[in-house]
């Protein structure tokens, strides 16, 4: 009887071992049963069964591998969930792909009237497309790239075709554990160019704008500085599709949510980031302020009619209703010859997303574009877009935006009278009137506005906070933080700078916090203190340090911070046995983790923010060490295609800063790559740039990395109490990256995004040139014409530490 047991035991071990297995196809001998797996060659997809919520109901999916929480991107049996355990998907004997329930045989999904000869198969690619084949002539016979469901996965595609009459978009799920069609649809449309809809049933939803090129017109971040994972390609036949590809991300997909949403999701390595979204406010839903209505995203957004118009419904508009849009206040004279107060004029409007309803004029230039709209009198507006070419609208201009910067310029049509240019002397009198009192007013405003500055006040500081959109800002009481921190002892201290103290403390409800006590001293006046509370409270990002609020009562500005339990970065690569505490994979860790939320500074925020003053002290650790940048007191904010900017207060630490910031106050994307450059050797190395000196000359920590890269690849620089836990050819690489970013020319250094690609990937990197700050001058030694000197040798009178 034992050994009878042990038999059963071993049959039923080896036959769940057999079940569970994952293979690479599925044919007509080798059907797909609940508990199989068919994965693609590359790890990276997983197609079998799937429940949602450990219900009875069985979908076919695919997913991500290894990911957890799993995402699914491609169900099958949307509608009709399997609920027999012996249903299986596999290869019918007349060569067609089904799913069925294995005891009665009745077919739950199929891939239609499709079928294959003998031999055909069915696999998983690379891709996470799940192709079925026929053996015999090679041919694809069905996909399901060409079937989508809520997911739009690299190299699949949307598309259109009005001869065959064929569209292929987006179909949102019910709910995340439901994925039946809802009402949400995504498509592109056949118009040209082509753009982006989000429909909710038959009506638009959501509109990304006309497609120029490499960018949609509706989406203000796609500026200049923007690399597009996008592309569209339209053809003279009537066909035309969309495609999406990160080249930077391993794991990327467009998703179409069940509430309406577009989001574009890439894996850091650790969980999902959202690079894109929309709608995101009022303004991005369709038509929000109606026909000749012009939505503005302000906080709130608000609805005004064009100049010229007025709206439709003023008891409607008051009420908050603007759908109804607005009308002409002076209807049109249109003729072609039309002169003097017949002829018509345009108002150009600024920074918006195009009308819809466009259409594409062959035009030269700006001049021949403003000249066709002219002279056709059912023009009633124009644009002479980059990247596109003349627009030209006839019909109402209906879902317009106008952002605070980015956008379009928008030329509309007006009766000339709207010029209001003959107005009498009446009209002239009181416009020199109205403009000496508003000098007069202006001056007294702003002796007022000097006396009240000098004596602000608490409700006052509260006033400016709340008129800047800060989310989730909390105000703390001083009795409160006083408690917390018992009175700013000296055993709650944590670290003391430039900008005063930083002290420990542990709220009544049990939160620890960090609170940075500005000095009456400090460098950090009101402008910096409330410059950080609105930046860092409107970025939110895993390798960001987040602001709980702020403080402030008479002379003293708090703010309160979550707290970092490991400190900052600099107690750790600075500290003689702290230092042994990370190793490589942890430094190496780290140092991603630094490039990820300097990306999303520069790039995948809805700000465009440079930090200028990232430094290894500005660096926080967790309790999992997963560093956090800090310190905006001196960040800035860009705005729409801007890429660069100059100040003639050159603000930040000594070491750190690029040589065109330090030298003419230009600072961008590159600058703070360079300081980045310049931690990462820091990391490596263990030294700090500020006081390290190398042999007889005292060579600095530049010019000492460069020399370590020519004689061996940098891979002695690293700290020697850990060369047994590195890859000496990822520390070399390293090294270079570093060297890279500190280049003295700015084209020379990488981007963000090429940063974030040489330390994520293995890929061919350019050699470095030697740094110019590399080159010492020893104090005894006057430099000649063409030598350089090191950033530590700038006066402090000119660059102010921190």
């Amino acid at each position: 009887m034992g050994k009878k047991r042990i038999l059963f035991f071993a049959y039923s071990l080896l036959f769940a071992i057999f079940v569970s297995f994952s293979f690479a196809e599925i044919t007509e001998e080798s059907p797909l049963s609940i508990g199989k797996t068919l994965s693609s060659s590359n790890g990276v997809y997983e197609l079998a069964f799937l429940s949602f919520n450990n219900s009875l109901n069985q979908y076919v999916g695919i997913w991500f591998k290894g990911i957890i929480p799993q995402v699914v991107v491609w169900v099958a049996n949307r509608e009709k969930p399997v609920t027999d355990p012996t249903a299986n998907l596999g290869i019918s004997s007349n060569g067609t792909l089904l799913l069925s329930n294995g005891k009665h045989g009745v077919v739950w999904w199929s891939t239609g009237d499709i079928f294959a000869s003998k031999g055909s198969r069915a696999e998983l690619t690379d891709s996470g497309n799940f192709v079925f084949t026929d053996k015999v002539s090679g041919n694809t016979i069905w996909q399901s790239f060409e079937h989508l469901g809520n997911t739009l996965l690299p190299t699949s595609t949307m598309m259109y075709n009005l001869v065959t009459g064929e569209k292929r978009g987006l179909i949102s799920w019910k709910s995340s554990t439901d994925p039946s069609p809802s009402d949400f649809l995504v498509k592109i449309t056949p118009q040209v160019p082509s753009q982006g809809f989000v429909m909710r049933g038959s009506a638009p939803y959501y509109r990304t704008g006309p497609w120029a090129k490499t960018r949609f017109t509706g989406l203000p971040q796609m500026d200049d500085s923007y690399t597009s994972p996008f592309s569209i390609h339209q053809d003279v036949n009537g066909s035309g599709y969309f495609l999406y590809f990160d080249r930077y991300y391993k794991l990327s997909r467009i998703l179409l949510t069940s509430e309406g949403s577009m989001k574009v999701l890439r894996h850091n390595g650790m969980d999902w980031e959202s690079s894109y979204e929309g709608p995101v406010n009022s303004c991005d839903i369709y038509g929000a302020c109606g026909p000749f209505g012009l939505c503005v995203t302000s906080v709130p957004p608000k609805c005004k009619c064009f100049k010229g118009f007025v709206p439709k419904s003023i008891e409607e508009w008051k009420r908050g209703n603007w759908t109804g849009g607005c009308v002409r206040r002076t209807e049109l004279y249109c003729h072609a010859n039309s002169t003097g107060k017949d002829a018509n004029i345009f108002h150009t409007v600024p920074n918006v997303k195009p009308p819809d309803f466009y259409e594409y004029a062959n035009s030269v230039d700006a001049e021949e574009c403003y000249q066709n709209c002219l002279h056709n009198c059912s023009c009633v507006a124009f644009a002479n877009i980059p990247g596109i070419g003349c627009l030209m609208w006839s019909k109402d201009l209906m879902d317009t935006v106008q952002f605070s910067a980015g956008g379009e310029v928008l030329s509309v049509r007006l009766a000339h009278s709207e010029l209001d240019v003959n107005n009498d002397k009446k009209s002239i009198v009181a416009i020199t009137v109205s403009l000496t009192l508003f000098l007069i007013l202006g001056v007294a405003a702003f002796g007022i506005w000097r006396f009240r500055a000098a004596h602000i006040s608490k409700d006052a500081w509260r006033n400016d906070l709340k008129t800047q959109d800060v989310p989730g800002l909390e105000f703390f009481e001083m009795n409160t933080i006083q408690t917390a921190t018992d009175s700013f002892s000296l055993s709650n201290k944590l670290g003391y700078g430039g900008f005063g103290s930083v002290y420990k403390g542990k709220l009544q409800d049990g939160r620890e916090i960090a609170v940075k006590r500005l000095s009456s001293s400090s460098e950090q006046g009101k402008q910096e203190f409330m410059n950080e509370i609105v930046l860092i409270s409107k970025l939110q990002h895993r390798n960001l340090v987040q602001v709980l609020g702020c403080c402030v009562e008479g002379k003293e500005k708090l703010l309160i911070y979550e707290y970092m339990k490991n400190k900052s970065l600099d107690t750790f690569v600075f500290d003689s046995r702290k230092r042994l505490e990370i190793d490589w994979p942890k430094r190496f860790e780290i140092i991603q983790g630094i490039a990820r939320g300097l990306l999303y500074l520069h790039r995948d925020s809805r700000l465009r923010v440079i930090h200028r003053d990232l430094k290894v002290s500005n660096i926080l650790l967790d309790e999992k060490m997963n560093p956090k940048i800090s310190d905006f007191g001196l960040a800035r904010m860009f705005q729409g295609t801007q890429y660069q900017d100059k100040t003639r207060r050159v603000v930040g630490t000594l070491g750190y800063m690029a040589p065109e910031y330090a030298w003419t106050g230009v600072f961008s994307e590159k600058s703070d790559i360079y300081s980045f450059g310049v931690l990462l050797l820091e990391i490596i190395s263990g030294e700090k740039i500020s006081r390290f000196g190398f042999g007889e000359e005292g060579k600095a920590l530049l010019a000492y990395v460069w020399e370590s890269w020519c004689e061996t690849r940098g891979v002695n620089l690293l700290d020697q109490a850990l060369a047994d836990s590195c890859h000496p050819s990822e520390v070399g690489r390293c090294v270079q990256i570093g060297l890279l970013c500190v280049q003295h020319k700015p084209a020379d250094r990488p981007n963000t995004l090429e940063l974030l690609s040489m330390l994520t990937t293995t890929s061919d990197l350019p050699l470095p040139k030697q740094p110019t700050f590399a080159v010492h001058t020893r104090d005894d030694e006057s430099p000649s014409n063409d030598s350089m000197i090191t950033v530590n040798e700038v006066t402090e009178s000119v660059i102010q530490g921190r």
